[in-house]
């Protein structure tokens, strides 16, 4: 991705480099995490132990290289999952094909 330079004048390299915008900080109170947000936290540590990311600037690469009306769009762990997604996908562990079905039946499935 190439070099962007906002409406306010600071360059940017994505939808993720915040840094000095207005907005006030950053809320860093806890809060109780829900269970799909335990879930992904706990397939990003076993892919981390497995060796499929050994490297964390493979999460972040993921991340940073989700669309940008995409990343605005998702959570924290929701960016996390697209990021194990596709190191997933890029490791051979399994294809886009396979995972949109499984997306498919987990939308369209029995609730």
């Amino acid at each position: 991705m190439s070099d962007e330079i906002s409406t306010d004048g600071v360059e940017r390299i994505g939808p993720h480099d915040l840094g000095g915008l207005p907005g006030g900080p950053v809320d860093r109170t806890e809060h109780d995490a829900a269970h799909w947000e335990r879930q992904v936290d706990a397939m990003v540590m076993l892919m981390r132990r497995k060796g499929v990311m050994i490297d964390p600037a493979q999460l972040r690469r993921g991340i940073e290289s989700l669309d940008p009306d995409v990343y605005e769009k998702l959570s924290y762990y929701e960016r996390w999952a697209g990021s194990a997604a596709l190191n997933a996908i890029e490791q051979g562990l399994v294809t886009q094909a396979e995972l949109d079905a499984r997306i498919e039946s987990l939308r369209t499935g029995p609730r």
